[in-house]
């Protein structure tokens, strides 16, 4: 049943992007590149490669502040609609993946934050 959750949660977040004419990046872009890292928020265990992959696809495709904040606004969004998300996990797959992220995604995080937007 938390699979369906997740699946339930990834369609959300692909029909409910947000198109926006300044960014190179989507929504929708980042939950494909993301959504092989939920079984890892979730459960724990082994990160898939295809987690890492997603991530440093993901920054390599961040190339504006507008698809910086677009990243980090989806990322939080979808992670708060994932049931059973350990931010502390989630927020460990930079460094495991060993690619730079400029922020920690937690339902506080602001992604409009100064800091983030100049990265």
């Amino acid at each position: 049943m938390p699979r369906f959750s997740v699946i339930v949660a990834i369609v959300f977040l692909l029909v409910t992007a947000p198109s926006v004419t300044n960014a190179t990046i989507t929504c929708g872009e980042v939950v494909v590149l993301l959504t092989p890292c939920i079984p890892f928020g979730v459960f724990g265990g082994t990160v898939p490669p295809d987690c890492c992959k997603g991530i440093k696809g993901l920054n390599a495709a961040k190339k504006t502040t507008m698809d910086r904040r677009i990243a980090c606004s989806c990322i939080q969004e979808g992670a708060a609609r994932i049931p059973g998300i350990n931010y502390d996990r989630i927020n460990t797959l930079c460094d495991v993946c060993d690619s730079p992220c400029p922020y920690k995604v937690y339902p506080s995080t602001n992604c409009s934050n100064e800091c983030l937007i100049q990265i």
